[in-house]
């Protein structure tokens, strides 16, 4: 997985490519725990790292979001 690691660096197009990219990963991740979960006899482990990368798609998202929206001063 190629996170950003300044996003300072990088533009709002280039931002939002990879935003869609990692909201894809997200959704392939979700897929694929549910699928694994429905077999009954997934390794349970497996399980755990898919969620943890999960989890970090999730905080990469989160942080790019962030960065695209502007601040609205009240």
């Amino acid at each position: 997985m190629n996170a950003p690691t300044d996003l300072s660096m990088k533009t709002d197009e280039v931002l939002r490519v990879e935003l869609e990219v990692f909201r894809r990963q997200h959704r392939d991740l979700d897929e694929a725990i549910e699928a694994l979960q429905a077999t009954g006899t997934s390794d349970q482990l497996t399980i755990k790292r898919l969620k943890k990368q999960k989890l970090r798609l999730k905080d990469i998202i989160r942080l790019i979001e962030d960065r695209l929206t502007p601040d609205i001063i009240a």
